[in-house]
């Protein structure tokens, strides 16, 4: 049997998972100030990704590259969420709304 299938599918799932409370704590601690660094990783992972031979890593740095890229949507929308009251602002930040 072949396995790496389903590993693949398992570190998906992880990877999007570790992302979703990243997107929450990087919104909460630091606004949406910071989405640059998610596209710096999503460019990082998907150069690697083209780079790398091994099926099994190239799909895991494909994953996570557009988990960054996708991070970045999901920040601004967290802000909205915010705004909206669905989450809880940090009352040790200033907001401009």
């Amino acid at each position: 049997m072949f396995f790496e299938g389903a590993l693949i599918g398992i570190c998906t799932f992880l990877i999007i998972g570790i992302f979703h409370p990243i997107v929450i704590k990087t919104e909460y601690y630091t606004g949406t100030r910071y989405w640059w660094v998610f596209l710096l990783f999503g460019i990082g992972g998907t150069i690697g990704s083209l780079l790398t031979e091994n099926t099994f890593w190239s799909s895991l740095l494909g994953v996570f590259a557009f988990s960054s890229f996708w991070t970045i949507k999901e920040l601004f929308d967290q802000k909205k969420r915010v705004i909206k009251g669905w989450f809880p602002r940090n009352p040790k930040r200033k907001y401009d709304y």
